[in-house]
């Protein structure tokens, strides 16, 4: 099986010439798919799940970095923009690499050998650079396994001013990253840890938790409804707190049905 990628620019000229490139660079990169907008590119990522997509940051519909956000596969992502004011978003998205337009063919030489790299970082045993399906294989065994053998959390011990408690996870109603903390609200109160909200969605059962921003994971347990504003904004409910919660939009979609 070869590593497959999907370029997303609005600009098609841009997205072919990237896609030349990379066939000289990288001629057992398969380029599934080119998009045009944000929204065409979250679709094409989830339906087919390439192992990468080298996004634009600027496209109508979604944002590059909204793209990312809304992530919920293997794929992994390469920023392709002509702003380098978005680098620090860019990678708190884990991007491999950022890229700035117009792509040099040397920079993108050294963007393709740190892929390369990446993906087979934790197989010392595969062949050498350049074999596909080896990359494929790295990068599932990188993204796959590793998320599955976390334990899923039954407890969190979460200040409250100078007290301690332990929260039972399913009386969580949501954890949302807040500066140097992550809150945890639950129907009597918040509380703050330490730990990331990263790596609180390693350890947090995807059937029960669900991401709805960059920094928001909800308890899907707690849900109780959803509203729709003026603006067409998609808000959750949940039952005993009055407060509602934004949805992303990258991550609307999983709240069609509601």
């Amino acid at each position: 099986m070869s590593l497959r990628a999907l370029i997303a620019d609005d600009e098609i000229h841009l997205a072919e010439h990237l896609r030349s490139e990379l066939a000289q660079l990288w001629p057992e990169l398969e380029i599934v798919a080119l998009a045009r907008s944000g929204r065409e590119a979250a679709a094409q990522i989830a339906a087919m799940e390439p192992e990468l997509a080298f996004l634009d940051i600027q496209m109508p519909g979604l944002t590059g970095l909204e793209v990312a956000e809304g992530i919920e596969g293997p794929t992994r992502v390469v920023f392709v923009t002509a702003f380098d004011e978005f680098a620090c978003q860019a990678f708190e998205q884990a991007a491999l690499d950022y890229v700035l337009k117009p792509v040099k063919t040397e920079r993108l030489r050294k963007t393709v050998q740190r892929l390369q790299a990446s993906l087979l970082a934790s197989t010392p045993s595969s062949p050498v650079q350049g074999d596909g399906g080896a990359l494929a294989q790295a990068l599932q065994q990188l993204q796959g396994p590793v998320a599955a053998a976390a334990p899923s959390l039954r407890y969190v011990r979460a200040s409250q001013g100078e007290l301690m408690h332990q929260i039972p996870i399913d009386e969580v109603i949501y954890f949302h990253a807040d500066d140097k903390y992550t809150c945890v609200q639950t129907a009597q109160g918040e509380y703050l840890i330490r730990t990331p909200i990263a790596e609180l969605a390693q350890q947090l059962d995807p059937q029960e938790f669900c991401r709805v921003h960059r920094a928001t994971l909800v308890n899907l347990a707690h849900l109780a409804g959803t509203r729709r504003d003026e603006l067409s904004r998609l808000f959750l409910r949940f039952r005993g707190l009055s407060q509602e919660l934004p949805v992303s939009r990258a991550y609307v979609h999983l709240f069609k049905a509601m």
